[in-house]
């Protein structure tokens, strides 16, 4: 798994995550929602992302080396 994977996975966890309790608990939550969103939209414009940095600290590939060799 790559770490733009990861990014996609983290991010559609959180934000269902969050849904799920704003349902169940406080409508709060939908304030984390907001700002995982608010992270993805200024991670487009800028090319950072906080999580992408953490993840490549743990070694997370960037790139699928397979996907790479058949192009």
């Amino acid at each position: 798994m790559t770490v733009n994977d990861m990014l996609r996975m983290f991010a559609g966890g959180f934000v269902l995550l969050t849904l799920a309790l704003s349902q169940l608990h406080s409508p709060y939550w939908l304030l984390f929602t907001a700002f995982v969103g608010l992270n993805l939209l200024q991670s487009a414009f800028t090319k950072w992302c906080p999580l992408m940095s953490i993840l490549r600290g743990f070694k997370v590939r960037d790139y699928d080396h397979e996907a790479r060799k058949g192009a």
